[in-house]
């Protein structure tokens, strides 16, 4: 796949459609060529929100990516399944949504049920052999995992977390994917907006009750004031390039060769300028070392 690039999409609380539409239309202006986003967020709207910008957008149509696995009753409850015939009702869900005839890359969201993988990623192959979805991929697997899928088939791609706070892939899997030629698209590299330096002790005392972050150790303390110290070492790195901490964090994770992409998220076209000087922006290796030694000295 190549191109480095970022993704637009809505992942956290309400949003207008009409500013989903413009922020995706403003990435596009500014040169981002590929959109990912999955058949369960929004249930299906977030499908059907890309297939209305990209019906509105007269330029060059980006790459489009999308997810399977997880599914909904009629009743809006989730579950999982890898089955084959789950999985081909979803492409043709998911295609319709859409209005494409191929999906650029499709990937298993999640490898759950973990029994199904192998008969998911067998469906998945003969999807791209039906010429249905151009590559295939897989999200939030481990390295075992894909050494169970890629005994069936290649893995174009993997879709991880990764950020400065969250390194766990880098020790096994991201060695395997370059082993392996695998690529990687890395998702939450500002740990859903921890970094951007927007977010303060006080905006995350006002987070809703019901917003997952109340609960993460990331956002709570001991660990929120040592990310809000690692925050300003981004802005004053940051301030050198004219850019802001969030750009800052998204590059950071594209200064590993094993990282193919990175997946950021904009509510509307202000906020996609201003992350999209990470598309160009490259870290020094002297840059990387002042936060690797933050990092160390600051251990969680």
């Amino acid at each position: 796949m190549g191109n480095r690039g970022r993704e637009l999409g809505v992942r956290l609380g309400p949003q207008d459609d009409n500013a989903s539409v413009g922020a995706i239309h403003r990435a596009l202006e500014l040169g981002v060529n590929w959109i990912d986003t999955a058949a369960i967020y929004g249930l299906g709207h977030s499908e059907e929100i890309v297939a209305r910008a990209l019906r509105e957008w007269s330029g060059t149509r980006p790459l489009v990516f999308t997810k399977c696995s997880m599914r909904w009753h009629e009743d809006r409850t989730i579950y999982r399944s890898l089955r084959r015939d789950s999985l081909r009702a979803e492409l043709e869900a998911s295609l319709r949504r859409l209005q494409l005839e191929r999906i650029d890359l499709y990937q298993i969201h999640w490898p759950n049920p973990e029994a199904e993988i192998e008969e998911g990623w067998e469906t998945l192959a003969r999807f791209q052999e039906e010429g249905k979805v151009r590559w295939i991929g897989v999200s939030n697997f481990n390295v075992e995992q894909m050494k169970r899928a890629i005994k069936i088939a290649p893995i174009t791609s993997l879709q991880p977390p990764y950020s400065m706070l969250r390194r766990a892939i880098e020790p096994e899997i991201l060695p395997f994917c370059q082993e392996n030629g695998i690529g990687v698209i890395n998702y939450s590299p500002m740990v859903s907006g921890l970094l951007t330096g927007k977010m303060t002790p006080e905006r995350v005392a006002a987070l809703p009750a019901d917003d997952w972050r109340r609960r993460s150790v990331e956002f709570n303390e001991p660990r929120l004031s040592r990310n809000m110290r690692l925050v300003e070492l981004l802005r004053e790195i940051g301030q050198q390039h004219g850019v802001e901490p969030g750009v800052v964090g998204v590059a950071w994770t594209l200064h590993n060769p094993a990282i193919t992409a990175a997946i950021v998220g904009g509510r509307s076209g202000q906020q996609v300028e201003g992350i999209v000087p990470a598309l160009s922006l490259r870290l020094t290796d002297e840059e990387c070392g002042r936060i690797h030694a933050f990092l160390d000295e600051n251990a969680a």
